[in-house]
């Protein structure tokens, strides 16, 4: 047994000391010693003393079973980075939404420092060791070179001193090696920019499929099409220089007639010329229409007639008004300039819905009847204008399309100050009517405008901007149906026309094509103030009267012209004009005398305080057949009224004096004049209708309905 265990003694191997330790360590706190029994192979020593106690355990320590101190726990060190994110999502440029990043680094960098370090036993290592020797060899031997005698000496002196150094360098101990660790490279990190794709609809380039058979033949008939095709090119070029020479010598010869005429062209390029241009156009035209403007038509014709018919007159045509690039459209509007009584806007355009396209609106002068002062062609057909009544020179205007706009016309730029677009609510069907209205409380200026869509809107000028706001909505007294979705639908009905009132500007009327005209204010946007079903078909115009606050005639598609009282459902006159009746207004001049023209081409003219029952002048002023007028005014100082048709063309009529007369008074009293007359006179004939039995003991009637 000795020598088994002096044998397993020589075949054992060391042992560390500190593996022992902790071995003894370990076997202390489990309190058992058979872990060191069983490597010894033996028994315990006799020297050996417990030493569990003096490690300093607790008696209310946990005594775990051998199975238990025996038991092995796994750890597993992954390469994972617990505090990297997961969840990072970053915007794809080519799919174009957010997408989650699949891979995350996982690595961190603790410590990191770039060097160069060589092992000193490697063959780099050596290598740059002799050649840092051979370096200092050569500057050694170079700084040797031209010393004197006294150097030598000196040499001589400190050889002593000088061989340890040599041979200490040739044993490459006395070489101080620089410190590797002391290394720093600068670098610098730049930001890298993100990728991004742009993509672009191409639409694709077609492709057609060419096949032919090429031969000798044919290369050879190629070759000298293109050959007579260079001998053309050089022909030509060769007549330009001849013409080019025939120019220059014509040139040194010319005659002051044609000098004289380029002169004359340039001045009349120029914008100082324009003026003058315009002046000396209107002289040629006050010529060449001198009978009209400044003889018995225009100014002194009065129809001697007049005197042997009381109740009967007459209208004289003056000037039609033509221009050839507005002969295949209708004229639309027609208005008065409110301070140059010679100036009116006019404003064509298209009411057929198939035949739609440009549009135009020109500014004409009784001065001037040949060709207009100014034109603005539009895109869309101007179906309604307005001149304003303190500024002269701005013009609101209504287009087909559903836009409305504000022209300067002393402007020589022909583009709209202001135009209303889809952002800032325009109409959605053609603007039939505008007008100007009063200042705000802000001092703003503002129109109003109505259309089929059901909407009579405000429009506001605010700097540069044109600002809306709804007034009325034209709801029918139709049920609101509901959709299969259960949303109830309320139909709107189609404004055509509309007015306001000269006294109470915050009340006005407006004309549907449904034939009803309701009674509306600017103070009540839900509802109506009263509903008149007034014609059976389409209301064309409603018109207040010029001077009496509560009276309004109103004329439509079916053939008849209707005066009203605000306060009564029926009407008090009613004419029927046997067609289609396109417009109808007050004059400025008299309470009682108003004007209507028709789709046959025909201008009727009524005065209530003559005649109540027929018109005092029924005439046709249209010069060809199937020409239909469309509207009709009166001029604010001079006996004249202008009807437009469908053709483009303006007719300018005179009144005579029977048609613009003043009523009869006794003699020794003075004519009343002024709206307070005019107001009289008018209620004086209303009187008769309203309340017959006052001045004829007569049952009293409604309104009196009258044929012609």
């Amino acid at each position: 047994m000795k020598a088994r265990a002096g044998a397993d003694k020589k075949n054992a191997q060391p042992v560390p000391v500190g593996v022992n330790l902790q071995r003894r360590l370990s076997q202390a706190h489990r309190g058992s010693l058979t872990g060191y029994d069983d490597q010894e192979g033996g028994n315990m020593p006799a020297n050996f003393i417990d030493d569990s106690n003096m490690l300093g355990r607790s008696e209310d320590q946990l005594k775990l079973t051998d199975a238990e101190l025996n038991e092995e726990h796994t750890r597993i060190l992954t390469a994972r980075n617990p505090q990297a994110a997961e969840n990072i999502i970053r915007y794809s440029y080519k799919d174009r939404i957010y997408k989650p990043i699949p891979h995350v680094d996982q690595l961190a960098v603790h410590y990191q420092m770039d060097s160069n370090l060589i092992n000193k036993d490697s063959d780099d290592a050596k290598r740059q060791v002799t050649v840092d020797t051979a370096t200092e060899g050569v500057e050694v031997a170079t700084a040797s070179v031209g010393t004197d005698a006294e150097t030598a000496t000196k040499e001589g002196e400190d050889e002593d001193e000088d061989k340890p150094k040599k041979t200490a360098g040739a044993g490459g101990k006395g070489k101080k090696l620089t410190n590797q660790f002391n290394f720093s490279e600068r670098a610098s990190q730049t930001y890298n920019n993100p990728c991004r794709n742009r993509e672009t609809f191409v639409e694709q380039t077609p492709r057609a499929v060419f096949t032919d058979n090429v031969s000798q033949w044919s290369i050879f008939d190629a070759y000298n099409e293109d050959f007579e095709q260079q001998q053309k090119l050089k022909e030509k070029e060769s007549k330009k220089h001849t013409l080019k020479k025939d120019d220059d010598r014509k040139k040194k010869f010319v005659p002051s007639d044609q000098q004289a005429g380029d002169e004359f062209a340039k001045f009349v390029r120029s914008k100082t010329a324009n003026i003058s241009l315009k002046i000396l156009e209107r002289m040629i035209n006050l010529n060449t229409f001198d009978d009209i403007a400044q003889g018995i038509d225009f100014k002194y014709w009065e129809d001697a007639a007049d005197e042997y018919r009381e109740q009967q007159g007459s209208l004289l045509p003056l000037w039609v008004f033509q221009y050839d690039m507005v002969k295949k459209l209708s004229c639309t509007n027609l208005a008065w300039n409110t301070q140059y009584p010679d100036l009116f806007a006019a404003s064509f355009g298209s009411y057929d819905f198939l035949k739609q396209s440009r549009g135009m609106f020109l500014i004409y002068s009784l001065k001037n009847p040949s060709f207009p002062e100014n034109m603005f062609p539009t895109d869309s057909g101007v179906m309604s204008l307005d001149f304003h009544p303190k500024h002269p020179n701005l013009l609101c205007c209504g287009f087909y399309d559903g836009s409305v706009a504000v022209y300067n016309i002393a402007d020589e730029n022909k583009r709209p100050k202001y135009q209303s677009t889809a952002r800032s609510g325009k109409h959605t069907d053609p603007v039939w009517q505008v007008r100007w209205q009063k200042d705000d409380l802000d001092s703003n200026l503002n129109f109003y405008s109505v259309s089929s869509d059901g909407r009579v809107v405000c429009w506001t000028l605010v700097k540069s901007d044109l600002m809306y706001t709804d007034i009325v909505q034209l709801k029918l007294d139709k049920p609101t149906t509901e959709t299969d979705e259960g949303v109830p639908l309320t139909t709107l009905g189609c404004g055509t026309c509309f007015d306001f009132n000269k006294q109470q500007d915050y009340l006005f009327i407006v004309g549907t094509e449904e034939g009803k005209i309701h009674k509306c204010s600017k103070s009540y946007n839900n509802q109506f103030l009263d509903t008149f079903d007034a014609h059976h078909m389409a209301v064309y115009a409603v018109r207040w009267n010029t001077y009496h606050p509560k009276i309004f005639a109103s004329c439509s598609a079916d053939w008849t012209v209707k005066i009203w009282d605000i306060n009564y459902k029926d009407p008090l006159f009613v004419y029927d004009l046997g067609s289609a009746v396109g417009d109808v207004n007050w004059a400025p001049y008299s309470s009682t005398v108003f004007a209507a023209c028709t789709a046959d081409g025909k201008v009727f003219v009524f005065d209530l305080n003559v005649n109540k029952y027929e018109p005092l002048t029924e005439q046709i002023v249209v010069q060809k057949k199937r020409t239909k007028l469309t509207h009709i005014t009166f001029n604010h100082q001079f006996p004249i009224l202008l009807a437009g048709d469908d053709r483009g063309n303006i007719t300018t009529l005179k009144l005579s004096p029977n048609l613009r007369k003043k009523p009869k008074v006794k003699k020794g009293q003075e004519v009343p004049e002024g709206p307070e007359a005019e107001n009289a006179k008018l209620d004086k004939i209303l009187a008769l209708i309203r309340d017959p039995d006052a001045a004829k003991n007569k049952p009293t009637t409604q309104g009196a309905t009258t044929t012609s």
